[in-house]
């Protein structure tokens, strides 16, 4: 790989590289997607390798973990049902996952009243300070993501919560690569100059 980051022609063969790793990890999850139409284990293999990004994210645009336990699960029934219309040869079968959950949360928003969360039992290595500090620290940030635009607000999620590349961005919310990377920095730039305040 590149040692030297000023080998223009180094860090060109070094993105190729990861295009194409991409790549292939798309045609797996084709591949997967394809078989799952038939047989039960190759599904299991893309529940497998989704559920946790599924539900990191569902779990940011719900108020309690087993909402989003809830959603995650909803999600995958619906992709299991659906998994027969799945085309492959665009961004996979990861941004036509998170297509579903957004839509499922969406639907679940709608339907349902908003409540306080839980309270959070206190973890063993942790005082009642460090918990009330974190958790006014983590409402901050939540608060200060929600009153982003709503197509900034979904990028960031997307990208921090589950994980997704601008390209399944973009798949998830009906814009072009670049537009979702723009809707990322423009989102993380608003965050940065609101704690400079």
């Amino acid at each position: 790989m590149v040692t030297n980051p000023h080998d223009r022609d180094g860090w060109v063969e070094q993105l190729d590289y990861i295009a194409l790793d991409t790549r292939r990890s798309l045609d797996l999850d084709d591949d997967l997607a394809l078989a799952a139409r038939n047989d039960i284990a190759a599904f299991e293999l893309i529940y497998t390798r989704n559920r946790s990004a599924v539900y990191r994210y569902l779990r940011t645009r719900t108020i309690s973990g087993d909402d989003a336990a809830d959603l995650t699960a909803l999600t995958f029934e619906r992709a299991f049902v659906a998994i027969g219309r799945y085309r492959p040869g665009g961004v996979g079968v990861r941004a036509w996952l998170f297509r579903i959950a957004r839509n499922a949360s969406i639907d679940h928003g709608r339907r349902r009243l908003a409540e306080p969360p839980p309270d959070r039992p206190p973890e063993s290595n942790e005082g009642p300070e460090l918990r009330i500090v974190a958790d006014e620290d983590a409402t901050e940030l939540r608060q200060r993501v929600a009153a982003l635009p709503p197509d900034q607000r979904d990028a960031i999620v997307l990208r921090f919560a589950a994980g997704l590349t601008a390209r399944e961005i973009g798949a998830v919310l009906g814009k072009t690569e670049a537009a979702s990377q723009k809707l990322v920095s423009r989102g993380l730039a608003v965050l940065k100059e609101a704690y400079r305040v």
